[in-house]
């Protein structure tokens, strides 16, 4: 696509993982390297060309109603894990109680980026950012397992922080420390919603 711009913007991928096929709850549990496919990470529960329509989509679409899988991969910022963490007054928010399959540092306001914007990393892989990521009750579970007393309050304190959800447009495989160059669409505002 001609209208989507290589920026000097890097990251480098500082944490991988994958949540477990029927998993009994959000964590996701770090691996290495991964292998990468049009169906997102290999053996991972949110992969798949499809998936049924569920909270996110529940303005548009009846719930498991198969609609595409534009989910396949969550990812996090290491910065604004940090921001998180701070303002939950706890040392730190591990990848794994979000679910996360991808931690990457160095992006500025990571969770902003825009929709449509492409993740090329440098071994081929390239994933396309959906969208915003909402935080939602199920990380606040997990850090409340940890942290009692401050989990409850993780959807309000991670507005704006939670990540991005992507899809996959190339496939290959990711590792540890494997950097990556943000491409985004033009910056314009839709004014009339």
């Amino acid at each position: 696509m001609t209208i989507l711009a290589p920026t000097e913007i890097y990251g480098e991928i500082t944490w991988l993982g994958c949540v477990p096929l029927n998993r009994p709850d959000i964590r996701s549990a770090a691996v290495d390297s991964v292998e990468v496919g049009w169906e997102g990470f290999a053996g991972e529960e949110h992969s798949g060309l499809t998936r049924p329509a569920c909270v996110r989509v529940k303005k548009q679409y009846k719930r498991d109603l198969e609609i595409r899988n534009t989910r396949q991969i969550s990812i996090l910022s290491e910065e604004e894990l940090a921001e998180i963490a701070g303002r939950l007054e706890i040392p730190s928010v591990q990848p794994e109680w979000v679910g996360a399959n991808l931690v990457l540092k160095g992006i500025p306001e990571f969770t902003l980026i825009p929709p449509s914007s492409r993740l090329i990393f440098e071994g081929g892989v390239s994933l396309t950012v959906d969208t915003e990521n909402a935080p939602c009750k199920y990380p606040a579970e997990q850090i409340e397992l940890v942290h009692p007393g401050h989990g409850k309050a993780f959807p309000a304190k991670a507005r704006n922080k939670r990540g991005v959800t992507a899809w996959v447009e190339r496939i290959g495989s990711l590792k540890l420390g494997e950097t990556c160059r943000l491409h985004i669409p033009p910056q314009r505002i839709y004014s009339h919603a």
